[in-house]
């Protein structure tokens, strides 16, 4: 990267794209989601007990699961193929959502679980989650057109 002297003598440097995002996704949407669930879980004690606040627990951490697969999935693919990631994303949403449902299914609904506080703290974790995310996402920055001389090198092997 260039470096160049600003203004007040500091050095700057050329900003390019961000690495990866997809782990810092996560990490914010699971910050972002245990705090909410946590105070969920603290108050389902006082209602129904210790089979609300699993009832949250369960709640929160299948959705975590769910989206964090993707999340996963698509650090993975994405460092070695950044433009196959959303292709991956697609294919694992299918694969996830058929697999929890045939885990679902197979193993029912357990007899602890407080179906409003399961339903409504999976709720909650859903929006969370999908603020956190577009939140997270909005502050990357993603290389759309190069600036590389024609004829060079343009592809992202380092990144």
């Amino acid at each position: 990267m260039s470096q160049a002297k600003g203004a007040r003598g500091m050095r700057i440097s050329a900003s390019g794209p961000s690495n990866a995002p997809w782990l810092s996704i996560l990490a914010t949407s699971v910050l972002w989601t245990a705090v909410p669930a946590a105070a969920a879980a603290g108050a389902a004690l006082l209602g129904p007990g210790v089979s609300g606040a699993a009832s949250v627990g369960a709640g929160w951490a299948l959705i975590v699961v769910f989206f964090g697969i993707s999340l996963l999935v698509g650090h993975a693919v994405g460092r070695k193929n950044p433009s196959g990631a959303i292709g991956m994303f697609a294919v694992t949403y299918a694969v996830k959502v058929v697999g929890f449902a045939a885990a679902l299914w197979a193993f029912g609904v357990p007899e602890w679980l407080e179906r409003p506080w399961f339903a409504f703290a999976a709720l909650g974790t859903v929006v969370i989650w999908q603020i956190a995310e577009i939140r997270t996402f909005s502050r990357t920055r993603q290389l759309i057109y190069s600036d590389a001389p024609a004829g060079a090198d343009n592809s992202l092997k380092g990144a």
